[in-house]
């Protein structure tokens, strides 16, 4: 995966070693390439569906060993209990494996949340894992002990909304990273009906144009379609030596079954049909109409 820190899957344990010595200066991590990518022409070759919208940190979170965010579904309201979501395999209590869908699971895992200058704003806390999955999508949806009222009222900072429209070919996004306090731009460079890695299977991914080089660290970053300023996709890995489905080098399957190999190329799983699955007070409900995540055959406790 692209990463709980070094990298993907395997090195989400690793990955905390490997980077301690980065990581002691939390603020000059990012000198790992900084400078945030300009976006592309392509960009220009796009009809302008809004007035695009800078990308910032507020409502980004750092978790102890990935990126995320605070997320609320459309229908989302203020005392609703607030979301996190950040990557299945960045869950605390291990990687989900094939097949294997997690629900209702206590959990007080903390997060740093960033305001919009990647300044700490403080600290909230999960009551549960409300969703986590590494099947077809990515993902893991804590609740949380605070409301989206609450939050706002005594940091100041809003939730990111999940937009609920596929994401677009060519449209410009950034990928935030609230571990590494850096944004990464560039493009939808296409969508992958298969992408593998190891005995993981995601359907329908997101892949970037070369200018977002995603690091360690980087997994659960939200993707920000820059045109509306809604959250897209999440980030989830890229193929850092150019091996074929292997861990932390995911191969493309086409409709067809031909495989093919991007060495240095990043991906995101989209988010876009999250919302489906999330009904009043933001309780989930994999049974409401349309909602296609993977159900559990059984609870992981």
């Amino acid at each position: 995966m692209n990463r709980p820190l070094v990298g993907t899957l395997a090195t989400a344990v690793l990955g905390a070693a490997a980077l301690a010595g980065t990581v002691g200066t939390a603020h000059a991590a990012p000198q790992h390439g900084a400078q945030h990518v300009k976006q592309q022409s392509l960009t220009q070759q796009l009809p302008q569906r809004h007035k695009a919208k800078a990308a910032d940190f507020a409502g980004t979170v750092a978790l102890s060993n990935c990126s995320g965010s605070v997320v609320r579904m459309p229908t989302s309201q203020p005392n609703d209990p607030a979301l996190v979501m950040s990557n299945g395999h960045c869950l605390e209590s291990g990687m989900p494996g094939p097949g294997e869908v997690i629900v209702d699971q206590p959990s007080s895992r903390s997060f740093t949340l960033l305001n919009k200058s990647a300044g700490r704003a403080g600290t909230i806390r999960a009551t549960k894992v409300a969703y986590a999955t590494m099947t077809d999508t990515d993902v893991t949806l804590y609740q949380t002990s605070s409301t989206y009222a609450q939050i706002e009222q005594k940091y100041g900072i809003k939730p990111l909304e999940l937009a609920t429209d596929h994401p677009v070919k060519g449209a410009a996004i950034s990928v935030v990273s609230g571990y590494w306090k850096k944004i990464y731009s560039c493009n939808v460079d296409g969508f992958v009906p298969t992408l593998k890695e190891g005995d993981w299977t995601w359907k329908d991914s997101v892949r970037y144009t070369p200018q977002c080089k995603t690091i360690g660290g980087t997994s659960g970053s939200p993707v920000i379609d820059t045109a509306t300023g809604k959250v897209a996709a999440i980030n989830n890995t890229g193929n850092e030596d150019g091996e074929k489905c292997t861990v932390n080098n995911p191969c493309e399957v086409d409709e067809n079954g031909n495989v093919t190999v991007h060495q240095g190329i990043n991906y995101a799983e989209e988010t876009y049909g999250i919302p489906k699955c999330f009904g009043a007070g933001n309780k989930l409900d994999l049974s409401a109409a349309g909602c296609a995540l993977p159900k559990p055959a059984a609870i992981r406790r």
